[in-house]
């Protein structure tokens, strides 16, 4: 079965447009078992999306951040979500967070899209079809993913996920400049060749990468657990190993220092 990934654009902008009413009105917000902070609209776009994926692909089960556990058992192919990426960014008014959408066949995401309802932006990628963005529902434009330039990578951090670990293989890793985003921007902004490395050294669920992986990966880059094997899903519990996500490949005879490549 073949998903269109134009039916899943849409479902993530209805997802970002429930999220904007919310926001207008003021979101709810309170801490969940882990201490991380969720929001009624977190809870809302959750709903909205596991409802308008199961109507259109009813034989896909969908794994959601807001809605299954980590003991549940994913099948072969199944949906990853995480409606509001960035909760953090989310609370704190900065227009940076997220709705997140993935396709997952046998590990490999091989559909995602991206949408930051804040910025009225969107990019979507599949495995065979390339990776694009839209502004503010005008045409969608390709992008592709760079290879590091030679004065130096751009490197991509959390903004309120940082640590210790990845600040160091920052500082070992011989990158020009650091910029500091929310959510799975980081992803997009690899795939549209706007910068070429994000490492990430702390706790992410397969929800949280999943969709920006699709789109980076369909864009030319990759993500790799740090001893260099692709990034999977559908791990037991759902959580990530530490990761690098990166542009495209470096030439042949160059090196970023720190770097195994």
């Amino acid at each position: 079965m073949t998903v269109p990934v134009e039916a899943v654009a849409a479902i993530a902008r209805e997802a970002g447009d429930a999220i904007l009413a919310i926001a207008r009105r003021g979101p709810r917000v309170r801490a969940k078992a882990d201490l991380s902070p969720v929001t009624d609209a977190d809870e809302a776009a959750n709903r909205l999306i596991v409802a308008r994926l199961s109507a259109l692909t009813p034989r896909i089960p969908v794994v959601a951040e807001e809605s299954t556990g980590p003991a549940a058992r994913p099948a072969r192919r199944f949906w990853l979500v995480d409606p509001l990426d960035g909760t953090r960014e989310f609370v704190a008014g900065r227009d940076e967070y997220t709705v997140n959408i993935a396709l997952i066949v046998s590990g490999r995401p091989i559909l995602g899209v991206v949408v930051a309802p804040a910025r009225d932006l969107c990019f979507g990628g599949t495995a065979d079809g390339g990776a694009w963005r839209q502004d503010a529902g005008g045409p969608r434009r390709p992008v592709a993913a760079r290879a590091a330039p030679e004065s130096g990578a751009v490197a991509m951090a959390s903004r309120s996920h940082s640590t210790p670990e990845t600040d160091a293989w920052l500082a070992t890793a011989g990158v020009a400049s650091t910029i500091r985003v929310g959510s799975s921007m980081k992803f997009c902004l690899l795939a549209e060749g706007a910068a070429d490395l994000y490492p990430r050294f702390g706790r992410t669920m397969e929800w949280d990468t999943a969709a920006g992986h699709a789109v980076l990966a369909a864009a030319g880059g990759g993500v790799c657990t740090l001893d260099g094997a692709p990034l999977s899903y559908g791990k037991p519990g759902f959580e990530n190993p530490n990761f690098i996500a990166r542009g495209r490949a470096q030439p042949v005879g160059t090196r970023l220092r720190g770097s195994s490549r």
